[in-house]
């Protein structure tokens, strides 16, 4: 069977290039006579991926050097607790609702202090993001808190909140590495890597080195503490070792592809070709208002359940697999991460403009 198109928002495509190079090595890895998923995380092999690993994403991302680069288990969600717990001095923290993962992240942290909503696009079911130049932030809030790119509603935040000087906190998972990162604008940028750099089960956390300390909440356990991470260079246990080594080979790609600018320039085309369709056909609709477009996930409806039906099972026939919307808004989502080529994204809109003639 030929690979189908995966337009899924996670886990998610991955160039086949790396794919390739993950078959060739996996019963040997240059040499050692073993897999990267067998071989000791304390050993002369791995300690080369993981140094590699971070200097090629220093690289590619800019990292400035008061910044440290943790690559730790778990997704998102885990983040949505080591936040509050390493960040919480006064107990105090601002968030901003633009989804789903932005309102589970600020319901977990209020178990840890008072984490408040200072705005939200939920009143037209986050299809937009809230005006953030002038927000109410708190005179005692620790930081500001929000989901840059919303998976499931497919928007993105078009300029960064004004914090007032408070610490920007952005999880970044389904933008991460699609366009550059200003690191410099936040005190943590961090992101799960299965939707857009690599297997499922681990969080790359990028984390100005002053936030990083002993002053935790009281009861953080000792893997939640970022001092405890950054002090062993993500090592203090055996790490995500496979995942870390595929994501590294990602870097190496992405580098080859000439880096964030060139892939910010090759999303915004492919993101082109499905939103330019969707303006003008008179059966897809997107969701999402024009300003808040995310380039990496794509919401879109017919209007119509059983029509939305039968174009996924079609879709899904034809080789364009995930189509299906997220089960709490429905519809169809094509998610276009760095991995799928332009011509996934061509015989998609092909195949739209097909289907509306048969069912229009």
């Amino acid at each position: 069977m030929s690979r189908v198109y995966n337009f899924s928002a996670g886990p998610a495509m991955m160039p086949e290039e790396v794919l390739k190079t993950c078959a060739e090595e996996m019963l040997d890895y240059h040499g050692s006579g073993q897999s990267v998923m067998e071989m000791s995380h304390r050993s002369k092999w791995f300690d080369e991926i993981i140094r590699t690993a971070e200097a090629d994403f220093r690289k590619l991302v800019g990292v400035p050097d008061n910044y440290k680069v943790l690559f730790l288990q778990g997704g998102a969600w885990t983040q949505f607790s080591a936040i509050p717990m390493n960040l919480m001095k006064n107990k105090v923290a601002d968030y901003i609702i633009t989804g789903q993962w932005a309102k589970k992240a600020w319901q977990e942290a209020k178990k840890y202090g008072n984490a408040k909503a200072i705005a939200s696009s939920e009143d037209k079911t986050f299809s937009y993001i809230p005006d953030v130049s002038d927000l109410p932030i708190d005179d005692d809030a620790d930081y500001v808190y929000i989901c840059q790119n919303n998976t499931i509603y497919g928007t993105r935040y078009p300029e960064l909140p004004d914090t007032k000087g408070k610490l920007l906190v952005s999880d970044v998972s389904s933008m991460f590495l699609s366009e550059p990162h200003d690191v410099s604008k936040y005190g943590i940028m961090y992101g799960g890597v299965q939707k857009n750099v690599g297997p499922a089960g681990m969080s790359i956390v990028v984390i100005r080195e002053d936030l990083i300390t002993d002053d935790v909440l009281e009861g953080t356990p000792t893997l939640l503490k970022y001092k405890t991470q950054a002090d062993a260079g993500s090592l203090f246990n055996t790490p995500p070792c496979y995942t870390i080594y595929v994501c590294g080979l990602v870097f190496k790609w992405l580098l080859g592809q000439g880096g964030l600018e060139a892939m910010k320039k090759k999303n915004e085309e492919k993101a082109a070709l499905l939103y330019n369709y969707l303006d003008q056909s008179k059966m897809f609709k997107g969701t999402v208002e024009k300003p808040y477009r995310s380039l990496m996930n794509v919401p879109f409806v017919t209007g119509n359940d059983e029509l939305d039906n039968k174009f996924i099972a079609e879709t899904t026939e034809a080789g364009f697999v995930n189509i299906k919307g997220h089960r709490s808004v429905g519809g169809m989502r094509a998610s276009i991460y760095n991995a799928m080529p332009r011509e996934g994204v061509e015989k998609l809109v092909q195949f739209m403009e097909d289907f509306e003639k048969k069912n229009g």
